[in-house]
């Protein structure tokens, strides 16, 4: 059995009961599972306490921006949902950031904190229209560093830059890494994006995959192809 595996599966259902049947199709030692803003604005935080009862380590990706006050009561909101991991977004700023981590290591099992850097759909053009003109690997490193210095435990970034940021962050700072398909996938609404395998070889610490297993024809199938993909991988870290 893997304790620790290392897809997280994508929820992103319109609704409670979609999700719930594909997750009675898998186990906690194939993958951990992520619910994101639609899922969690429809079927709410019962969703979420149910899927951690069922044993299932839960991301709730919903990417907290707002002033720290706020951001540090949500944070112990969800933590109160027992969840594995959740995120804010860095460019919130070092005093959200940190307020956050506080409040998360008030509580008795605090969740992992990580922080969302450079969106995997968004370009340089993207950037640039936003008011900034930089390459999105630049953003992702100067975000992490700040995610870092305050002490959360990682962040979301593309698995394009997984080997740069493990090259001048080190081996113990979380990368979680959407925007992955399988050779072959449809890439969809993404931009930078790598196989799982190429994933893991650069950096990446957990996958993020939607798509290509929630739409296949056989889900679970898709998982395992993945899973067995990822054995054969040697890990390369500092």
């Amino acid at each position: 059995m893997n304790d620790d595996p290392r897809v997280i599966v994508a929820l992103d259902f319109a609704n409670a009961g979609d999700a719930l049947a594909l997750v009675e199709r898998l186990t906690p030692n194939q993958c951990k599972l992520k619910v994101g803003n639609e899922l969690f604005v429809r079927a709410g935080p019962a969703l979420v306490e149910k899927l951690a009862t069922l044993g299932f380590k839960v991301f709730l990706d919903l990417k907290f921006h707002d002033i720290p006050n706020t951001v540090a009561q949500a944070c112990r909101a969800v933590a109160d949902l027992g969840v594995w991991m959740t995120n804010v977004h860095a460019l919130g700023g070092v005093k959200m950031m940190q307020a956050a981590r506080e409040a998360v290591a008030e509580m008795a099992t605090p969740p992992k904190l990580i922080a969302v850097t450079v969106l995997t759909s968004l370009s340089r053009a993207d950037l640039c229209q936003g008011g900034l003109d930089v390459e999105p690997a630049v953003q992702v490193e100067r975000l992490a560093r700040l995610a870092h210095e305050v002490g959360l435990d990682g962040v979301v970034c593309s698995a394009q830059e997984a080997t740069l940021l493990r090259r001048q962050i080190g081996p113990d700072f979380l990368l979680v890494t959407p925007g992955i398909r399988p050779a072959g996938s449809e890439i969809g609404d993404q931009s930078r994006i790598l196989t799982p395998a190429q994933a893991i070889r650069a950096g990446a610490d957990y996958l993020v995959v939607g798509r290509p297993i929630t739409q296949a024809a056989d889900p679970v199938a898709a998982l395992q192809k993945i899973n067995a993909e990822l054995t054969t991988v040697v890990e390369t870290k500092p």
